[in-house]
């Protein structure tokens, strides 16, 4: 299994489109149907999919629409308009970095650091679906996000209003107000983190329809996550962690960058999720 993000384990561009019917061309699309559809374009879950699709399409215009996208290559979330994100329904646009299953580990850890009333910042924000599921499990919190892509920073706005949070458009800490200097108690990078070189080998849906921002990390992948631990001693609170996920060969290079950089590191590693997260904390005051 891959270390890298990847939206689904579905390739798509092995199809032959000209041996799938045009489900436009198909009155009164059934389930069955759909996933017959789905499964000839290689679709490995087309059953979940279709019943997916179903309960989302408004009618069978839509539905017909819907399918022949999903055939098409585009990923099922940027079809259905939503990602299933720690139990919450994320709206996910065309062009924003889809939410990964794993990345529910980072969650999980980041709540276990914060509380109610807590200062938290999720950087490289994407569609705010971190942000917005810490928010969900600690309660009221004070929530700020950011992001370099404009798609992205709109997408979250939507994602996190119910939280109360704000989202800024801008490249990693620059985007935030000077006011949380020294006060975050929890910092959520989900930085990108594929070795330039192998972005080619990331799945079509992935490398075709997600902002390369989102997923290109530079020669060894870490060069977005060491401008983050560079920064981030100064904008956390004393006791304050900074997270961010990582791949498992990746993680001894994390750790130091993190010590380097006066945080208390340590690795939290899920054999489920398969998902690596570095935490690192600022030392309390005193």
């Amino acid at each position: 299994m891959s270390d890298f993000p990847d939206p689904s384990d579905v390739d798509l561009t092995d199809a032959d489109p000209t041996e799938i019917p045009d489900p436009t061309e198909i009155p009164g699309l059934t389930e069955q149907a759909v996933v017959v559809r789905l499964r000839a374009a290689g679709c490995v879950f087309a059953e979940d999919e279709a019943r997916l699709l179903l309960d989302t399409a408004r009618d069978q215009a839509g539905l017909a629409a819907m399918v022949r996208r999903r055939i098409d290559g585009l990923p099922l979330e940027h079809v259905l308009g939503w990602a299933e994100f720690c139990g919450l329904r994320i709206a996910v646009d065309p062009g924003v970095f889809v939410p990964r299953r794993r990345t529910e580990f980072l969650v999980r850890q980041a709540a276990a650091l914060g509380r109610p009333g807590a200062v938290v910042v999720d950087l490289c924000c994407g569609s705010g679906a971190i942000g917005a599921a810490v928010a969900s499990l600690l309660g009221p919190v004070e929530l700020y996000a950011a992001d370099i892509d404009p798609a992205a920073v709109r997408c979250a706005r939507r994602n996190v209003a119910d939280a109360g949070g704000r989202v800024f458009a801008g490249d990693l800490f620059e985007a935030l107000p000077a006011a949380l200097l020294g006060r975050v108690d929890v910092l959520l990078a989900n930085v990108p983190y594929v070795p330039t070189e192998e972005v080619g080998l990331l799945p079509p849906e992935a490398r075709i329809h997600e902002p390369l921002v989102a997923l290109d990390g530079g020669a060894d992948g870490l060069d977005v996550m060491r401008r983050v631990t560079g920064e981030a001693a100064r904008w956390l609170a004393p006791g304050g962690s900074l997270l961010v996920e990582t791949s498992e060969r990746q993680a001894r290079q994390a750790l130091d960058s993190f010590a380097g950089n006066g945080l208390r590191p340590r690795l939290a590693v899920s054999e489920e999720l398969y998902a690596t997260v570095v935490v690192g904390t600022r030392p309390a005051a005193g």
